[in-house]
């Protein structure tokens, strides 16, 4: 009788340390292409005017934000302990969750260890076999990753683009569907056309769910976010995500919704039953962020005037940059090489931006991002702009 696994293709045995060989292979394919991406540590008085970031509106270092943070970890502890359902859950948890809400316009909200990890949970939950999800085809990362966690049948739809939506949907055979989309998208700061993805998801009894990360604060009165300022805010059909590290200048996430789509979560979704709450000086901070932002709600209003200025200026320089719907701001690179050099000449020149390359942008077009913070003064927009336009590189003017 021949041996069991004499039929099985021969494999060469490789010693203990070139199992991982194959990752050298792929750090060269990177490289060749202009890939690699390294780590750099700062300093906490880094001399770089920071437009890099998405401290929206500058609250990150606030005295007020920053004591909350210092006062919640003295008194809750370094850690939450546990995951939200064990011992995770603290006061302040709760406190935040209710304000958020109420500010928001919603009738609950849930927080999260991360923005990324209340999209998994939304998408996960909310879905299953017999459900079709309609995707922006410029969605961020963790959407992306939470479709493809879902059970669902996925469809990806044409960017910002509502009338594919209804025409995807309307040939639906499954029993339920959801539209999801970025209420400003990542890349370019374009925000979706939220009102008329809710019209083409109503027609078709479809819910919506929006990641909005780079609305809130930015965005609606006072900030209140995009469903706000799009008149979808506390629709009993609506879902937002949101993220905590951005114009709250904190970290975490949380979903805002009906009361029983916040339950259901609450109960059935992975990301949160399984991962340890979010530790209280980070909601501490978020909750001080989040009564600043209610006390002094033109801080949005200057978010946005600060990104059309910047974008108003390097236009008038000849470089390509986005029209901003929100704090977002991108010009437009020959290159993924030529963006990296770029980008690395700003932070040489003291000027830190953001460097948008291929696999990251959906259109494969290289771009540098700059954060409009509605703390930067006239002086410190004009130093920038002309930072990144003294050093751009052939091709980056429009033609």
């Amino acid at each position: 009788m021949a041996h069991p696994l004499a039929s099985e293709p021969h494999r060469t045995a490789v010693a203990p340390g070139g199992v991982f060989d194959w990752l050298d292979e792929a750090a060269l394919l990177r490289a060749d292409a202009g890939l690699t991406r390294t780590l750099r540590s700062r300093e906490a008085e880094d001399p770089v005017l920071d437009l890099a970031g998405n401290d929206y509106l500058g609250l990150t270092r606030h005295p007020v934000v920053t004591r909350a943070a210092a006062d919640a970890a003295l008194r809750w502890g370094g850690g939450s302990t546990g995951s939200r359902l064990v011992t995770g859950t603290t006061a302040l948890h709760t406190e935040l969750e209710e304000e958020l809400a109420e500010f928001c316009g919603a009738e609950a909200a849930l927080v999260f260890s991360s923005g990324y990890t209340a999209n998994l949970a939304a998408l996960t939950a909310l879905t299953d076999p017999d459900t079709l999800i309609v995707s922006d085809a410029y969605n961020h990362a963790s959407l992306i990753d939470g479709c493809r966690l879902a059970r669902a049948d996925v469809h990806r739809s044409p960017h910002s683009d509502p009338e594919a939506v209804r025409e995807i949907l309307g040939g639906r055979t499954q029993r339920r569907a959801l539209v999801v989309s970025d209420s400003v998208f990542s890349v370019d700061g374009d925000a979706a056309p939220l009102a008329a993805l809710s019209d083409a998801a109503r027609a078709h009894g479809a819910a919506l769910l929006v990641d909005d990360a780079h609305g809130l604060g930015v965005l609606g009165p006072g900030g209140t976010g995009a469903l706000a300022a799009a008149g979808l805010a506390g629709q009993p059909d609506t879902v937002a995500t949101v993220t905590l590290s951005k114009s709250l200048g904190s970290q975490g996430g949380a979903v805002l919704g009906p009361r029983r789509v916040i339950r259901h979560l609450t109960e059935t979704a992975r990301t949160f039953i399984f991962d340890t709450g979010l530790a209280p000086a980070a909601a501490g901070a978020a909750l001080a962020a989040l009564r600043l932002l209610r006390a002094e709600p033109h801080r949005a209003d200057r978010a946005r005037e600060v990104a059309r200025s910047l974008a108003a200026r390097l236009t008038a320089a000849g470089l390509q940059a986005c029209e901003p719907d929100a704090a977002v701001v991108s010009v437009r690179a020959p290159g993924p090489e030529a963006a990296v050099a770029w980008a690395a000449d700003c932070r040489r020149a003291g000027l830190a931006v953001g460097c948008f390359r291929p696999p990251s942008v959906p259109d494969g077009v290289s771009r540098l991002r700059l954060t409009a913070r509605g703390d930067l003064t006239d002086d410190q927009i004009t130093d920038a702009v002309r930072i990144i336009a003294e050093l751009a590189p052939a091709g980056a003017r429009s033609r």
